[in-house]
C-alpha cells in the first residue's frame, strides 16, 4: 500500500513535452493522504498539471475519513466507488519515491522505493469532482495499486502502478478502451525500481525534514547474474 510519498522538484517537461502546467508541482519530503497533491490529467488533448485532494471523494460520500487514498487494480471495474472514474477520469501522480515499511521483530523499518536512476515516477490514479455550487468544486484522487514484484515483495505486498511516459497519453485518454488501460496496470519492471532504508523519523507525517529520504543503507535492486 502507498501511505506516504516523496516528491522532489521534477523536470516533468522532459517526460511530457506537451505538458500544460496550471499550477506548480506540490513537493514535500514526507507527504501523507488527506492533503493536496499535484496530478496530471488530459484536457483538450494535452496533459495538464493540476492539484487535487488525496482521497477519492465522490459526491455521495458522507464521511471524509472514508475517502480511499488507494484503489486495488483488481477492483476497478467491480466497485462503484471506482468504476466510473476508471472509465472516464484516469490521472497520473508524478513522484520521486514511495515510502513502505518492512516488518521487523521489534519495529517496522521504513524504505523509500525509487527508480534506480532516481528519476521521476508516474503513478496511475483516478480522480473525481465534487461540485459544491454551480461554479465551485473540489477535485480528489486515489492511487491505483498492484501486487509487488519479486524484488520488493519482502517490503510490501502492494505498490502503486507505474505508467511509462510512452504510455501516459494512452492511460490518460478516456477514449482508450478499459481493457487496454487495465493492461497497463502491472508491477513495474524489476530493473526499474529499487529501495533503500531510511530513518524512522519518516514515521511521523508531520516531519518534513529532507533527511527523511536520505539513505541509511545500500539500495536493494535487481542485479544481472554474473557471467560464469
Amino acid at each position: 500500500m502507498a501511505g506516504r510519498l516523496h516528491i522532489a522538484p521534477l523536470a516533468l517537461e522532459r517526460l511530457l513535452p506537451d505538458l500544460v502546467a496550471e499550477t506548480r508541482l506540490i513537493t514535500g519530503a514526507n507527504l501523507a493522504p488527506r492533503r493536496p497533491l499535484s496530478m496530471l490529467r488530459l484536457e483538450d488533448g494535452r496533459p495538464r498539471l493540476v492539484n487535487a485532494f488525496w482521497g477519492l471523494t465522490p459526491p455521495w460520500l458522507q464521511v471524509l475519513d472514508h475517502a480511499p487514498h488507494c484503489a486495488r487494480a483488481e477492483a476497478l471495474t467491480a466497485r462503484p466507488m471506482f468504476r466510473e472514474a476508471f472509465a472516464e477520469r484516469r490521472c497520473l501522480i508524478p513522484v520521486s519515491g514511495i515510502y513502505v515499511w518492512k516488518p521487523q521483530p521489534r519495529f517496522k523499518q521504513p524504505f523509500l522505493v525509487t527508480r534506480v536512476d532516481r528519476g521521476p515516477l508516474l503513478l496511475a490514479g483516478l480522480w473525481c469532482r465534487f461540485q459544491t455550487t454551480l461554479s465551485d468544486y473540489t477535485d480528489s484522487m486515489a492511487l491505483i495499486t498492484v501486487p509487488t514484484g519479486t524484488l520488493l515483495a519482502p517490503l510490501t505486498d502492494r505498490l502503486p502502478a507505474v505508467i511509462a511516459p510512452a504510455d501516459a497519453a494512452r492511460w490518460l485518454d478516456p477514449q482508450t478502451p478499459q481493457a487496454d488501460a487495465q493492461a497497463l496496470l502491472t508491477p513495474a519492471a524489476r530493473e526499474l525500481l529499487g529501495a533503500f532504508p531510511v530513518s524512522r523519523q519518516v514515521n511521523d507525517p508531520a516531519n518534513q525534514d529532507p533527511a527523511c529520504a536520505h539513505p541509511i543503507g545500500p539500495m536493494l535492486r535487481h542485479t544481472e547474474p554474473q557471467e560464469p
